[in-house]
């Protein structure tokens, strides 16, 4: 029951939590096959996982994508899994395939969503001075050891375990040389590399795998068992010489590190620093002050979930993006910074309920990424317009008919204004309401 509760809460909390559970299922079904865990009990934990994505999903208004996960196909069955896909018609989770296609090389793709992933440093590969970094803190040492070493012990356990040996004097010369891996031990284990390797394709899952870097290298210096093996293959094992290392070692360690670091973390808890974004704060004051508390507000995700924050008032889009209609729904609020008509921008966010569109210069005149990469880029590649600015383009790319909006809207014209009236503007941001035509 404990179990089921804390993959329940952890499942309705995280919405990334599909990935993660799904990585806990394939350590587990790793170790049933290599009999280091008890199938029965392996059973019961699918069980729990299935149970409580089901009930997220109750909870969450039937969200689709929990039902079309790929945790719930693996323990489900892939069969059942793609029938019930078949069924719903479900579609939530493509733009992940299509990113995954993309980034590893399967070809390039014009999909929207997938391109705002792609050109995302977080969702890029994990930087080589990553491990420079974890090396000058001992880690990645001390990791590096306790991997191999555990991944030398669980090759061996799991041969043994698969030949089916019997023999007392074979098992007890074998465990004169190697750790015996208890379950707990075995799961981390599994779970290290897979965190491993999804930190090393995707940069922004790296917390999961240093933290639990930090956990694995811990139970390597003050385990027993590991210092044990060690002292027997230098043929200077005695029981008295594994508690004297088990604990002196830990200790130089903590010693070391707090002599290294320790002046640099007072430095940066002596630094008080507070938030400071005037605009930001200029214009929630003003909705807050200035519109109804029914008003709708169309703009980005980032700047949207702000603004539902600060506000409460409605919004059109908000960054839960693995909803397929909200993805959809978002790719149209999005027009607003790519080439198009006052009149098309206008009729989509009137479609959307919208009373007050918000432009953001930061993005309008976006210098962070290169260009292909800025989000009018993306929506211009996406609409089949042309790039802005010096470089190469798609040849079946053509020149819209339109110029940029977020740009022609500033200008005032009579063919925008009779859609858009601006109620408040900072160095920031930009406030059109839209008129309510009959």
């Amino acid at each position: 029951m404990a179990v089921f509760i804390a993959t329940f809460l952890f499942s309705l909390t995280w919405q990334f939590n599909q990935f993660m559970m799904l990585i806990q299922a394939l350590a587990l079904f790793v170790l049933d096959c290599l009999d280091m865990l008890p199938t029965a009990k392996v059973t019961w934990l699918y069980i729990i996982q299935v149970s409580g994505l089901l009930l997220v999903c109750v909870l969450q208004f039937f969200n689709s994508m929990i039902l079309g996960s790929l945790i719930i196909s693996f323990n489900i069955s892939v069969l059942i899994a793609r029938t019930i896909q078949k069924i719903l018609n479900l579609e939530s989770d493509e733009h992940i395939f299509k990113f995954l296609k993309a980034k590893f090389g399967f070809g390039a793709t014009r999909d929207f969503d997938a391109n705002l992933y792609l050109c995302e440093e977080a969702f890029g590969l994990l930087p080589l001075n990553t491990f420079s970094r974890l090396s000058s803190t001992l880690l990645f040492y001390v990791y590096g050891f306790v991997l191999f070493l555990l991944t030398v012990a669980a090759v061996i356990v799991a041969f043994r375990n698969l030949s089916g040996s019997n023999q007392v004097q074979l098992k007890a010369k074998m465990e004169e040389y190697t750790v015996t891996l208890k379950p707990d031990v075995a799961y981390s284990l599994v779970h290290t590399v897979l965190f491993g390797c999804l930190a090393l394709s995707t940069m922004r899952m790296k917390y999961l795998w240093t933290s639990h870097m930090c956990v694995f290298a811990s139970f390597g210096l003050c385990s027993t068992e590991v210092w044990k093996l060690v002292l027997k293959c230098l043929h200077l094992y005695t029981s008295q010489r594994t508690q004297v290392i088990k604990y002196s070692v830990p200790i130089i360690t903590l010693l070391y590190i707090s002599f290294k670091f320790w002046p640099g973390i007072m430095d940066e808890l002596s630094e008080l620093r507070e938030f400071y974004d005037p605009d930001t704060v200029e214009l929630m004051n003003w909705i807050k002050s200035n519109t109804p508390n029914t008003a709708v507000f169309a703009g980005s995700m980032q700047l949207l979930a702000g603004v539902k924050l600060c506000t409460g008032r409605t919004l059109t889009n908000h960054p839960h993006y693995e909803d397929k209609n909200l993805r959809e729904r978002t790719k149209q609020i999005y027009q607003i910074y790519a080439k198009r008509s006052p009149g098309d921008v206008y009729g989509i966010l009137r479609s959307f309920g919208t009373d007050y569109v918000i432009l953001e210069d930061s993005i309008c005149y976006e210098r962070r990424h290169s260009r292909g990469c800025r989000l009018r880029d993306l929506l211009d590649v996406a609409n089949g317009h042309i790039m802005d600015g010096l470089g190469e383009n798609e040849p079946d790319l053509k020149p819209s008919l339109y110029p940029r909006f977020c740009e022609e809207i500033k200008k005032n014209l009579p063919s925008y204004t009779m859609h858009f009236t601006r109620v408040f503007q900072n160095k920031t941001f930009h406030v059109y309401k839209l008129a309510k035509h009959k």
